[in-house]
């Protein structure tokens, strides 16, 4: 009898967007999810997840989700929760890009098998056992022998010449049926778990299943001199429906794994293959593996080379894109600094002079990084230029940029953003926030403000409303805005962050100084807290300080 505990095994079924999924057992009484490595899940590239951002936990004899004060939310069927949630069988869990869905699972899997050592199996009787072995050297000395060595010496020779990878799968294929007189064949490569014809001769064929996993599940080549020998064989609707006599199958095998296969038949009995050509051809599959890898491996080094040179060139491209000064307005001093972690980056700052003579001080921070956020970091510059000029109404400027956005984003991305609207002279400031870092607003007496409210991050919904907040500046007082790259960034070896109470501070101790000495200051201090280690991510500091006017 099965105790109920073992016939409710608890488990959460985790997908992800690029189509991966795995399933967690619930074998202890919590885990923790988010970007942290101190989560027992952590998911670090999806930057829709807080650092912590939930946790599954046991309540009594039940599970909830609790969110763990998350920027984004945590959703539970949809619904954005607020306070633990107990599960049911079947609920779904939204947090970042990722969908969790609550089960009971029936058991444990087991765990797989290792794959068998490489071996040659030849059926030469259609028994289901091995005949015996065989071996290049013995294969060779039948009378054939020189025919055989010929082969392998006019094999070895053209694939060593300078070829596409296309080409060379042809080559092969023509030299594996030209050395045992096969009648048809293909050549097929795995591909992401899938098998993918690269070159073939001959038509309407189709490989057995049960020919093709011994090949490549057990690294096994494969001999049947005859097939009308082998009853399994006889039975196969695949191998009558197409009158295939002999056949012959070899794993294109280099010393690290199976990448493909070599299949060739004989239909009608043209030919009936022998010991000696299976002998043949696993070698020739073999030098064939062996000279892909290496050709795949030049052509993954010159597509770097090309992509190396393009990210450069995209670089330069992106640098222009942000102030390449800084402006010079009376009643203001103006600092900025942007570093992406990688060639090009999602972050985007920028002064927009208004046509009323206030200046526009903005800051966007583009979900994920590389060339996928640098696009769209690229469409939100020249969105913000044109819409900002003349924010008569900020909020609802800021609503239309979200609309624009939404057209353009595609649904694993979205953009922070926050814009500042000020009046050089009164110091009058007009702000929203979506979905932001706070800004930081020290004043001249060393009080500390977070620009909090104003709407949903950009590119989410299309609808969503915006509010614009004001405020002023007075003479002394600093507005500090960041991504989250600065808040974020991490010491090595260490789960601490620099955080945003540690750059207040910072910023609170240098408000006597100068914009640009203030933010030099930051991003020094910020530099020897990472220390050596990579950035995680962007890094943009824009500092503005008011100034008494002359």
């Amino acid at each position: 009898m099965v105790s109920p505990s073992k016939a409710r095994v608890r488990e959460l079924f985790v997908s992800s967007p690029d189509g991966g999924s795995r399933t967690v057992p619930l074998d202890h009484d919590q885990i923790t999810l988010g970007r942290s490595s101190a989560n027992e899940l952590c998911y670090s590239d999806d930057a829709g997840l807080s650092r912590q951002h939930l946790v599954v936990e046991r309540a009594g004899e039940y599970w909830q989700v609790r969110d763990a004060g998350s920027k984004n939310g945590t959703l539970v069927n949809g619904f954005r929760i607020s306070e633990a949630r107990r599960l049911q069988p079947g609920d779904r869990i939204t947090a970042g890009h990722l969908t969790i869905e609550f089960r009971e699972g029936g058991g444990t899997t087991p765990a797989p098998r290792p794959a068998p050592a490489a071996q040659t199996v030849i059926f030469v009787d259609g028994g289901a056992t091995p005949a015996r072995s065989s071996t290049l050297e013995t294969s060779l000395q039948v009378s054939d022998k020189t025919a055989h060595m010929r082969a392998l010496v006019d094999a070895g020779r053209k694939l060593g010449q300078n070829m596409p990878l296309e080409e060379m799968f042809q080559l092969i294929m023509n030299l594996s049926i030209e050395a045992v007189g096969a009648a048809r064949g293909v050549l097929m490569t795995l591909e992401g778990g899938e098998l993918v014809v690269r070159a073939a001769k001959g038509q309407g064929f189709r490989i057995s299943a049960g020919v093709r996993d011994l090949v490549l599940n057990q690294k096994q080549s494969l001999l049947i001199s005859d097939v009308r020998d082998n009853r399994a064989l006889m039975e196969r609707m695949s191998i009558v429906e197409q009158q295939i006599r002999s056949m012959v199958a070899v794993p294109l095998q280099t010393e690290e794994r199976v990448i493909g296969l070599i299949y060739l038949d004989s239909p009608h009995f043209i030919h009936e293959f022998t010991e000696q050509d299976l002998s043949l051809l696993t070698v020739m599959a073999n030098i064939a593996a062996v000279r892909i890898e290496h050709v795949r491996l030049a052509e993954v080094e010159q597509a770097e080379r090309l992509l190396s040179r393009e990210l450069a060139q995209a670089a330069e491209i992106q640098q222009g894109l942000l102030p390449a000064t800084t402006p010079a307005v009376g009643g203001l001093e103006l600092a900025g600094y942007n570093v992406p972690c990688r060639t090009v980056g999602g972050d985007y700052y920028d002064y927009i002079p208004c046509v009323d003579g206030r200046m526009t001080v903005l800051v966007g921070d583009v979900a994920g990084k590389g060339m996928p956020a640098a696009l769209l970091m690229s469409n939100l510059q020249a969105r913000a230029q044109i819409l900002f000029e003349d924010p008569e109404d900020l909020g609802a400027t800021v609503a239309r940029l979200n609309r624009i956005i939404c057209q353009n984003c595609p649904g694993n991305r979205f953009i922070t953003f926050f814009v500042a609207v000020v009046d050089p002279g009164t110091g009058e400031m007009t702000w929203c926030n979506a979905g932001h870092n706070p800004p930081i607003v020290i004043r001249a007496d060393g009080n500390v403000e977070r620009l909090q409210g104003g709407g949903l991050i950009l590119g989410i919904m299309p609808k969503a409303p915006y509010t614009h907040q004001t405020s002023r500046l007075n003479p002394g007082d600093l507005l500090v805005m960041f991504s989250d790259g600065v808040s974020e960034a991490c010491r090595p070896g260490a789960d601490e962050e620099f955080g945003e109470d540690r750059l207040a501070e910072l910023a609170r101790g240098l408000r006597g100084e100068s914009a640009e000495a203030i933010q030099h200051t930051v991003i020094d201090t910020l530099m020897k807290w990472i220390g050596d280690a990579p950035a995680a991510d962007d890094i943009t500091l824009i500092v503005v300080k008011k100034t008494a006017l002359a």
